[in-house]
């Protein structure tokens, strides 16, 4: 009886054991919030104006959340919300023709958001983000490559890790069909990550 005994309750540990470890990439991983109210996250744009120059601007209203943790960086996951009418080019007619039907269309697409499929640990910092961007009325995976600035206790008592990660997109391929010429053909965005841990 005693040996029967024994024999069940070594089975369960072991199983309790192998469950722990199962779940322990999950208990492990905390959640962010982005930073976007204390300015301290940002999401920015550049495209070329004819070959010449470069244009650039942001998006001033955005909102985001991503689960990290350094052990299991495969695991994270990052979402984002961007709201297209608060896009900034420093140039307010030129801001207002961005949202017209020329290009960004705002009151029939009036937020973009970014969902990640997957997040590769590619060493030294750097990370391969893939995932749904969904802008303008299409839907098309992307890829974003991303770096860790860095992770750890803020002045105020709580807990942040940031990242930057850059892409380029076609114009086209998000249903944009004004033509700017050859050299104005995708949109560079460049992304600065700060979360604050809840």
């Amino acid at each position: 009886m005693k040996s029967t005994m024994k024999s069940t309750l070594k089975k369960s540990l072991i199983a309790s054991t192998f469950v722990a470890v199962l779940l322990s990439p999950l208990a492990n991983a905390a959640d962010y919030v982005v930073d976007h109210k204390g300015a301290h996250a940002s999401i920015n744009f550049k495209i070329k104006h004819l070959g010449y120059s470069w244009l650039t601007g942001r998006f001033d209203n955005f909102s985001g959340e991503f689960s990290y943790d350094e052990k299991n960086v495969n695991d994270a996951k990052i979402s984002i919300k961007i709201d297209t009418s608060s896009i900034n080019s420093n140039h307010g007619e030129r801001d207002k023709h961005l949202r017209s039907g020329d290009f960004l269309e705002v009151t029939k697409f009036a937020e973009a958001t970014f969902v990640s499929t997957s997040i590769t640990d590619k060493g030294n910092d750097k990370l391969e983000i893939k995932g749904l961007f969904s802008f303008h009325g299409v839907s098309k995976e992307i890829t974003i490559d991303a770096t860790k600035i860095g992770e750890g206790k803020d002045p105020w008592g709580g807990y942040r890790a940031g990242f930057s990660g850059t892409t380029k997109i076609g114009l086209k391929e998000f249903g944009i069909k004004t033509n700017l010429g050859p050299a104005s053909t995708h949109v560079e965005l460049e992304l600065h990550i700060e979360g604050v841990r809840k």
